[in-house]
């Protein structure tokens, strides 16, 4: 919201103890005493502010009152009023976009992951600076950009989080890279993780190791083989094998589990009835049919499940614990543009329904 002050001649009065204001005909001097012996107390609490008589009414500085009344001041010169905003609750995150979509509408769809995981949307009203102060827009953004960024004040209760961009500072961009990790070692500087083609990268403090889902990870948790897809540079080394510093490691979901016996079509359809089960409170907004809903087996630690109650939750730990698998019934619907599909996991052994995977 948006007040406006009109500003009245003798304001600069208020910046000192005598001032001079503008112009002939349109300025006054004034003279005013600070009044150090008089408090100004903001929601009962004492401000620090200083008023200045003049003529006997008091004035406080603008800026500094607006501040602590929770505004921000801008000066429209040429009309010669002060505005008034009212300052947002704005919420702060920083990391990598590692999507963007275009909308029909205009706006821009970015995922971010780093600090937080969330589903920012820009428009015509978002500010995107570069580190120089330089106004860049929309498109400047893609896959791989670093950023620093203030949304809200509001956020959708989904999963991930969604809101509406701010304020965007782009910091670098970081060169993105899917390949399957060689070997793992801990240095005296940090880790190194060198990738199936050789090409190392070093891991300090700043790097951030997660799932797809925003799932922090230990560095211990990266081993041989493990699918990653990585955020690093701006900067590679001539060296062989060549070397660069990594700002993000995001662990890739890993494909059904090989060796596993194929499901016949009476055990894939009685998992879609239990599905159906499970998800007919969401229905409308299922686009796929009840019968040719995808059913597959996969390991139990590659899945997004989040259980919502404590024996899900402990069944599913039992089950990633032995290494074993799950059956995952996925479902299209109205909302996988946002959202993702919808997916329900089961324990491949029992049956027992575990949980929906996160969407995305």
């Amino acid at each position: 919201m948006k007040k406006k002050l009109t500003v009245l001649l003798t304001l600069a009065g208020i910046l000192g103890t005598t001032a001079a204001v503008g112009a002939e005909d349109v300025v006054e001097k004034v003279t005013g005493y600070l009044q150090k012996d008089v408090k100004v107390l903001v929601n009962g609490q004492d401000s620090a502010l200083t008023p200045v008589y003049i003529d006997g009414k008091a004035y406080i500085p603008v800026r500094d009152a607006a501040t602590k009344l929770g505004y921000t001041v801008n000066y429209d010169e040429a009309n010669q009023e002060i505005e008034l905003d009212e300052a947002a609750d704005l919420m702060r995150a920083s990391g990598v976009i590692v999507s963007v979509q275009a909308k029909e509408n205009g706006n821009t769809r970015i995922e971010l992951l780093g600090s937080t995981w969330v589903i920012l949307n820009v428009d015509s009203s978002t500010s995107i600076k570069n580190r120089d102060g330089k106004t860049l827009t929309a498109a400047d953004l893609k896959a791989g950009t670093q950023i620093d960024v203030e949304f809200g004040p509001v956020m959708a209760m989904s999963y991930p989080g969604q809101s509406q961009a701010v304020n965007i500072n782009v910091q670098a961009d970081r060169t993105v890279k899917e390949d399957t990790i060689k070997e793992v070692k801990q240095t005296d500087d940090g880790w190194q993780v060198q990738l199936g083609d050789n090409l190392i990268l070093n891991g300090g403090k700043e790097t951030r190791v997660m799932t797809s889902q925003g799932e922090s990870l230990k560095w211990e948790d990266l081993k041989a083989g493990t699918k990653v897809k990585a955020y690093y540079g701006p900067f590679e080394t001539k060296s062989l094998p060549p070397q660069s510093p990594v700002f993000l490691l995001v662990v890739q979901a890993q494909a059904p589990i090989a060796g596993l016996p194929k499901m016949s079509p009476a055990a894939a359809q009685e998992y879609r009835n239990l599905a159906w089960a499970q998800v007919k409170e969401q229905a409308s907004h299922i686009t796929t049919k009840q019968d040719e809903a995808v059913v597959q087996i996969v390991s139990s630690t590659e899945v997004g499940a989040l259980p919502s109650t404590d024996e899900q939750k402990k069944l599913l730990a039992d089950v990633q614990a032995a290494n074993g698998a799950v059956v995952t019934v996925t479902y299209n619907t109205d909302q996988d543009e946002l959202l993702g599909p919808l997916t329900a996991v089961f324990d491949f052994n029992t049956k027992a329904f575990i949980g929906f995977n996160v969407r995305k």
